[in-house]
């Protein structure tokens, strides 16, 4: 029962943080061990900077209308 209690924790905070924009670097972490285990695996900070990019636009691009 208490694993289900903590699994549900997990998916719940996971989606508070999706709604609200921050990334999920502990999902990343797991994809590329998974999936992609010879390639290089960013930093948190790196993570986090790349994510805000691709949401708010940097890099020369604004990404938003106003």
């Amino acid at each position: 029962m208490f694993e289900d209690v903590g699994k549900m924790g997990r998916y719940l905070g996971q989606a508070m943080r999706l709604m609200v924009g921050l990334p999920d670097y502990d999902t990343y972490v797991s994809h590329m061990r998974a999936n992609h285990p010879g390639q290089p695996m960013m930093s948190y900070e790196d993570f986090f900077r790349e994510r805000q990019e691709a949401r708010y636009g940097g890099k020369g691009g604004s990404g938003r209308c106003c």
